[in-house]
């Protein structure tokens, strides 16, 4: 019941030791994350709380066969320790940190897509699958089931989430896919595992303005054979001013509110004014009292 990880996922976690590394790492393994190492710099053959920490990520690699990384690094490093994960052969990679150089994210996702790893940020929540969560989710949202979710905001995505449980709906997946100019992964990226995915019966898309990320989607959602859902944010938004997120910006005209809902419609998604209609929407979609 997931795309990406599963509880059988082998996770390390860079910064481990630091003050939002640890805590994380503690909601993570509470959550059911089998985090089997970490890399803190100067701590090497250590443990921390019964996990092994390592000097670098190589080092880690050659002691555990690791599936997932996640990333609560600085800013100014978060280039490097991306780097270092994916030259370890590590595929899934989630950079948690926000305000990393433009730049710098140029040099994380191409390289990344050379070595065939995936990322899912900068700039991001992380993802959950049932019994694995990567990131900054609250634990208390999920719980398993037939939804699969993808979404470029955080705190919209708990509230849909959370009230999906609420009425008993769960969820395969949960990915966020970071609110940064050049994000890892796309829309169309975790649509395609979606529908590829047989317990995933229904897709909930939860986008916002700015940028054309939905109006790709939309392309795709028309291939789909699965339903999909979608909320977007900023609706009214003034077009210029960036609201929260850095593609989250009205430019030239282009990615208004307006003309995502229109493409999202014209593909054949049901697209939500509010965010307690997406529960409503998938209830009708999977005949859920």
């Amino acid at each position: 019941m997931a795309i990406l990880v599963d509880e059988a996922s082998n996770v390390l976690i860079q910064g481990i030791t630091g003050k939002q590394g640890s805590f994380h790492f503690r909601q993570m393994r509470a959550f059911g994350t089998n985090v089997v190492s970490g890399v803190a710099p100067g701590k090497g053959g250590s443990l921390y709380e019964g996990v092994p920490l390592y000097e670098t990520v190589q080092e880690a690699c050659e002691h555990h066969a690791i599936d997932a990384t996640v990333l609560f690094i600085p800013a100014a490093f978060c280039k490097d320790a991306a780097l270092e994960a994916i030259e370890a052969g590590i595929k899934v990679i989630v950079i948690i940190t926000e305000h990393i150089p433009v730049q710098d994210e140029l040099i994380i996702v191409n390289r990344a897509k050379l070595k065939e790893a995936v990322i899912i940020g900068p700039n991001t929540f992380g993802m959950a699958s049932w019994k694995c969560k990567l990131g900054i989710l609250p634990n208390v949202a999920f719980s398993p089931g037939p939804v699969g979710v993808v979404a470029r905001s955080g705190t919209l995505t708990y509230e849909i989430v959370g009230s999906l449980t609420n009425v008993g709906i769960g969820q395969t997946s949960v990915v966020g896919l970071g609110g940064d100019r050049v994000p890892g992964s796309s829309f169309v990226d975790m649509l395609k595992r979606f529908e590829v995915d047989p317990d995933t019966k229904c897709v909930v898309l939860v986008g916002e303005i700015g940028g054309n990320a939905e109006e790709e989607a939309a392309e795709f959602i028309k291939t789909m054979s699965k339903p999909v859902v979608a909320y977007l944010a900023g609706k009214s938004a003034p077009p210029g001013k960036r609201m929260g997120h850095a593609g989250a910006i009205i430019e030239r005209g282009k990615g208004t509110y307006e003309g995502k809902v229109k493409a999202l419609t014209a593909a054949g998604a049901q697209v939500a004014t509010f965010p307690y209609e997406v529960v409503e929407k998938v209830q009708t979609l999977l005949g859920h009292p």
